[in-house]
């Protein structure tokens, strides 16, 4: 059988006592010197704030192994990601073939002459581990035209990029040539129909058959000697280079946010902290730290960040590595000043980058972290117009500076009651600031009335009562005053012993249903398009089904920030929409350009977000732009304006178009 073969060649080529011992101690010193060197590496870490990332461990432990093992997340790319997967697999199984074949060769045969490794069984093995081998040299070269020869823009390379290559294409190659060394001389003269189960191999023994059989001993001695060496600087190299990530990537799985998705860290305003949010290193907390080094610079969060593409100086990518550099080489140096004011400025807090990083890395928080030292320790904003919006939320309620008695004037006409009347409701309709004051959706709220009136849904509001949210102030990083507004709004709507609160704006309802729970609030949150999708499958919404085309913008805080991407399409379906879907759709969606409180501010950097938004939404065909978002369809007006699509697009709300085909 080949593995007497392969225990023939073992010893007499020099693969004897006297390469046994060396190899191990070379091979367990490089493994403690790799130890050594990331217990090292936690000093970094160490320098942030405490945080538990250990707790629900079932849950955790899960994740990690259907992200490492399955490679969950590296796959929501196709082409690279595939690729990826593929290397990860092959170089998996390539690893634990050389543990079985090391098992055997240097313990079980060797001490008690056991062989398990044997019979058909090691065919098929032989095979497996061959196949995976070329699949692994396959992707790596796929990856290695990718990065230096069709280099992608924006996807950056380095020295470790190199390293990463030439180190493992060079432990790849010289391992098939040794099988070939080793075949040519145990097998092709001997046993060649056992040679077909090692394909590779076999090319390469039938490349090296017309060498003499001392030439080939001493090709496979050397080489082996020299593949040892390489894997030994794979294994020293670890903690310097991007293979760190091997390591870092698949523990962030195990340290990933189990809390809400998305919801931010709530400060203790009334506490004796010197400073709130983030300017240095030692402010951060260590998982901050930790994501910079699990960060593998593939780009994805860079390209699908809408500052990003709309020439804003915002890279989710470099501001993550641009962290780990001042952890790594200057942990006093300012963290705003490295990263830059106008990129913290630009996030629109879209959640698209966390969405799709590959190793479980948390950009918004980083952000909104670093807003916070600007707000409240430095006093600055992005531009004048937010402080003035600032100061209107702070004097009635809403930052467009609307006098907040006339708050609940829009509905005057409406089937709907006051909280303050008394009346008993079934659901509290937090209205939000746009569909109060701005006319646009002001009709947006009426139709939302209306269809719950249809349904026999007694509705209240607050009226002059209702505070705005806070949630633009809190991601533009005022804490302060977003839990001033939060704490207004809870005693209001628990003084009233609300049951259920239903809104139409994604940003009062990710608030509501998981910020606001941080102070007290325990009122259950829904979204409007959920709350009316029940009501139509339930029958006591009636819509009658009359044809049109559309296309639907996914809000980025109802998609990706809550995963409500079904029920808003089948509200359309009921209504008989057929939905154009945009090349940007569902997780993937682009921002419309409001979020991260930049509803607020004038956008004066780069292109405007929402004008490519509508040329996206332009580019189905549909001549209808469906939103669920006061903020997106505000956005929306304007980005048509600016894009000149008047005439050939236009905005309407999920509500609009329900309301129009309500069964008599």
């Amino acid at each position: 059988m080949l593995m007497e073969a392969t225990r023939e060649l073992y010893w007499n080529i020099g693969h004897g006592a006297s390469v046994l011992l060396p190899m191990y101690l070379f091979t367990f010193a490089a493994l403690g010197f790799l130890i050594k060197s990331c217990l090292q590496r936690l000093n970094i870490y160490r320098q942030g704030k405490p945080l538990n990332r250990t707790d629900q461990r079932e849950v955790r432990i899960v994740s990690l192994v259907k992200n490492v093992l399955l490679q969950s997340r590296v796959l929501l790319v196709k082409g690279p990601g595939y690729a990826h997967g593929l290397f990860f697999w092959g170089f998996f199984l390539l690893f634990i073939g050389t543990c079985f074949v090391a098992a055997q060769a240097d313990f079980t045969d060797l001490l008690f002459g056991y062989r398990f490794l044997n019979g058909d069984f090691y065919k098929f093995f032989s095979l497996a581990l061959d196949l995976a081998g070329l699949a692994v040299l396959a992707m790596l070269a796929g990856l290695f035209v990718r990065r230096y020869l069709v280099r992608p823009k924006g996807l950056e390379t380095s020295r470790d990029d190199a390293v990463m290559h030439g180190l493992l294409f060079a432990i790849l190659v010289t391992g098939f040539v040794i099988e070939g060394a080793r075949m040519a001389v145990t097998e092709l003269p001997v046993n060649p129909g056992l040679a077909l189960w090692s394909p590779v191999g076999l090319l390469f023994a039938k490349a090296l058959s017309g060498m003499g059989e001392g030439a080939l001993r001493s090709l496979h001695l050397s080489l082996w000697w020299l593949h040892f060496i390489l894997v030994i600087g794979f294994i020293c190299a670890i903690p310097f280079t991007k293979f760190r990530h091997i390591f870092t990537t698949s523990a962030n799985y195990f340290f990933a946010d189990l809390g809400p998705k998305g919801a931010l860290v709530t400060i203790d305003m009334e506490g004796d902290a010197e400073s709130f949010g983030v300017a240095h290193i030692k402010d951060m907390t260590w998982k901050d730290i930790f994501d910079t080094d699990a960060c593998t610079k593939c780009k994805r969060c860079q390209d699908r960040c809408p500052a990003h593409g709309t020439d804003k100086p915002l890279s989710p990518m470099k501001v993550i590595n641009q962290l780990g550099e001042v952890a790594c080489a200057n942990p006093e140096a300012s963290l705003i000043e490295t990263v830059g004011k106008d990129a913290l400025w630009s996030c629109t807090t879209c959640r698209a980058c966390q969405e799709i990083c590959p190793a479980s890395i948390e950009h918004v928080n980083k952000v909104v972290d670093m807003r916070r030292n600007l707000v409240l320790m430095e006093g600055e904003f992005p531009g004048e117009e937010v402080m003035v919006a600032m100061d209107n939320v702070e004097v009635n309620g809403n930052p467009l500076g609307m006098a907040y008695a006339s708050r609940g004037d829009w509905a005057s006409e409406l089937p709907v009651s006051l909280m303050a009347d008394g009346a008993e409701v079934d659901i509290l309709y937090f209205v939000g600031c746009y569909a109060s004051f701005d006319k646009r959706n002001i009709k947006v709220a009426t139709s939302f009335i209306q269809l719950c009136a249809a349904a026999g849904v007694r509705v209240g509001i607050l009226g002059k009562e209702e505070k705005c949210c806070g949630e633009p102030m809190r991601k533009l990083g005022n804490e302060y005053l977003y839990q001033s507004m939060a704490a207004e709004n809870i005693e209001t709507i628990k003084g009233y012993g609300v049951k259920k609160v239903v809104t139409a704006c994604p940003h009062c309802f990710n608030t509501l249903s998981k910020d606001y729970r941080d102070l007290g609030f325990d009122v259950e949150a829904e979204h409007y398009t959920t709350f009316l999708n029940r009501l139509v499958t339930e029958g006591k919404l009636k819509i009658k089904a009359d044809a049109f085309d559309c296309t639907y913008h996914d809000s980025c805080y109802i998609g990706r920030y809550n995963d409500i991407y079904r029920e808003p399409r089948a509200l359309l379906a009921a209504a008989g929409g057929t939905v154009r879907e945009m090349e940007r759709c569902q997780a993937e969606s682009f921002c419309c350009g409001a979020g991260g409180g930049r509803i607020m501010a004038e956008e004066k950097l780069g292109s405007r977000i929402s004008e490519s938004r509508a040329k996206m939404a332009a580019a189905t065909g549909s001549a209808t732009l469906v939103s669920n978002c006061p903020f997106c369809l505000t956005m929306f007006e304007d980005g048509i304006k600016g894009a000149e699509l008047e005439g050939q697009l236009a905005p309407r709300d999920v509500a609009e178009i329900l309301v129009e085909r309500l069964s008599a």
